[in-house]
């Protein structure tokens, strides 16, 4: 089990959920971009509970070990989603050309965005 320091905050939870969840800021932080998680954890208390973090560019996350024998809370659909997610960030989008004798997707792309051969629409 771990410690994540979320702002002013304490969480006790399993040492996978804590790291993935360090890892997700990061690669968001990377990405330029932001998302929330929730989780299963202990409070300060002891107290089994359900936290929503924002993350995002400067996230106020910490990680760090702790002796206790209460079981790991499950968190193992928001494992998944963050995984998911991590899958699409670290994937970067390519152009592909069009070879120029392709003017079917030319006209096809016209067409989505209304546009003939004299541009687009003017208002």
């Amino acid at each position: 089990m771990m410690h994540l320091t979320f702002d002013e905050k304490s969480l006790l939870l399993g040492d996978e959920a804590a790291n993935q969840v360090v890892e997700y800021a990061a690669a968001l932080a990377r990405a330029h971009s932001a998302d929330t998680v929730r989780l299963t954890a202990y409070g300060a208390d002891g107290d089994k509970i359900e936290a929503t973090l924002l993350l995002d560019e400067g996230a106020p996350l910490m990680i760090e070990t702790s002796n206790t024998d209460l079981p790991e809370p499950d968190n193992d659909a928001t494992l998944g989603y963050i995984r998911e997610r991590m899958a699409q960030l670290s994937v970067s989008p390519n152009a592909v050309p069009i070879p120029e004798d392709d003017v079917s997707v030319i006209a096809d792309f016209e067409h989505h965005f209304d546009m003939g051969s004299d541009g687009p629409p003017t208002t």
